[in-house]
């Protein structure tokens, strides 16, 4: 699995719900149409969280970087109906960061032969 995460905060005056239910429109989207596998959405618990990142988190899963690719060139093309549903969010957001990470070890992962 691929896990391609957003950490944001939201804009003055934005309500958390009114965000969660943008960002479940949005990610069910893609995931009707096999462009991601699961979605996650977390908040900040007691203040607690690195310096930098937001208070919100969003997890999006893909099976490897072809998927996470083809829900980003879908995204892309901003054509409807994604392109609502992805301005939905963003128009919420701030402060946005982002990252890519995988499930390690890596299923293809050799063991015993590495020089590094």
């Amino acid at each position: 699995m691929d896990l391609y995460h957003v950490w944001c905060d939201l804009k003055p005056g934005i309500g958390d719900l009114e965000f969660a239910d943008k960002v479940a429109g949005y990610m069910n989207h893609l995931k009707r149409q096999g462009m991601i596998e699961n979605w996650r959405l977390t908040r900040r618990k007691l203040g607690l969280g690195p310096p930098g990142l937001g208070e919100f988190h969003v997890i999006i899963e893909t099976n490897d970087l072809a998927q996470l690719d083809r829900a980003f060139n879908h995204v892309a093309a901003r054509r409807e109906p994604v392109e609502s549903a992805h301005h939905g969010v963003n128009s919420l957001i701030q402060n946005a960061v982002f990252g890519l990470y995988r499930d390690f070890p890596d299923a293809v992962r050799h063991h015993g032969e590495e020089k590094f």
